[in-house]
């Protein structure tokens, strides 16, 4: 009985932050038309840190914490899947890079398995493959239209995997706020330090979107954008971690495929194609991947 609580819990935190981080994504495709992806993060993470400070003044931690360490890791990994993401969707369009950034599942599944002892079956790995073959269907890899910044969603889903199963292992150790904290605070210091250093390098073009030039913003409009996207954002992490702390990591996993859909139709009104018939066979590969990996946990509980 306290597993379906649970369970219901994380669902309900991760449908929440699933419709808020479509919502985000297309808020942070009409800032790329006048900012860069780095400096959407920046800004994104400052002001969640000043929001994140309000609420810790307002209502102390009780957990006592211990492994700074790992607190720093899922910081970093969030980080590294957020300015992943954020670069895809200024390339690609929304749907195609929330859904590949929706690989996390499945690489948490196989994550919790060599992190977290987790058990993966015959059947669990097979759930797999379906969602793999679906990143297939999506890139197109076989002379169609695969590309750089196709790879470069993927390994955003893998690090933002890394960040969950970071959050399963101090989850009872730090409050939730704290673990959020952590994740915005590197997520403003990055990205200071990465605009510091950027006119003193030479980059190659692939990885000159992790070193452009500042530019303040002047618009009120965009100042309005930038703090309602870090408003809900930082809920939708919030809410994140919520959900991956209250139940099964794959469980809560799958359910934030959900936001594909919201995805697609705000992409779609802000100028992207519509997906095609590959896109859509990947998407439903994906999604039952993701499924079948829940499922098989739930039967295991």
């Amino acid at each position: 009985m306290v597993y379906f609580k649970n369970l219901d819990s994380g669902v309900a935190y991760m449908l929440l932050a699933a419709l808020i981080s479509a919502l985000n994504g297309a808020l942070a495709k009409m800032l790329s038309e006048d900012m860069s992806a780095l400096e959407i993060v920046f800004f994104r993470n400052l002001i969640g840190v000043f929001l994140i400070l309000y609420a810790l003044k307002h209502t102390p931690p009780k957990l006592t914490g211990g492994k700074i360490h790992l607190l720093f890791t899922r910081g970093l990994f969030g980080f590294i899947a957020m300015i992943l993401f954020f670069y895809t969707i200024t390339t690609i369009p929304l749907g195609e890079a929330i859904t590949l950034n929706k690989t996390s599942p499945l690489f948490v599944a196989i994550l919790a398995y060599y992190l977290l002892g987790e058990h993966l079956s015959k059947r669990s790995a097979f759930a797999l493959a379906v969602g793999f073959m679906g990143i297939m269907f999506i890139t197109k890899p076989f002379g169609m239209d695969v590309s750089y910044e196709h790879f470069l969603g993927i390994l955003g889903g893998f690090f933002a995997a890394a960040a969950y199963t970071t959050i399963k292992k101090i989850k009872d150790i730090y409050d939730s706020r704290i673990i959020v904290l952590s994740f915005v605070s590197i997520g403003t210091l990055l990205p200071a330090l990465l605009f510091g250093i950027a006119t003193f390098i030479e980059t190659p073009q692939s990885l000159s979107f992790l070193f452009p030039e500042f530019i303040m913003p002047v618009s009120i409009l965009l100042w309005l954008l930038i703090g309602f996207m870090a408003v809900i954002s930082t809920l939708s992490q919030w809410l994140l971690t919520k959900a991956y702390s209250a139940s099964n990591l794959s469980i809560v996993g799958v359910i934030s495929y959900t936001n594909i859909p919201f995805a697609i139709g705000f992409g779609f009104l802000l100028g992207d194609a519509f997906p095609d018939v590959l896109t859509f066979f990947g998407i439903a590969l994906i999604v039952t991947g993701g499924f079948l990996v829940s499922k098989k946990k739930i039967k295991n509980k």
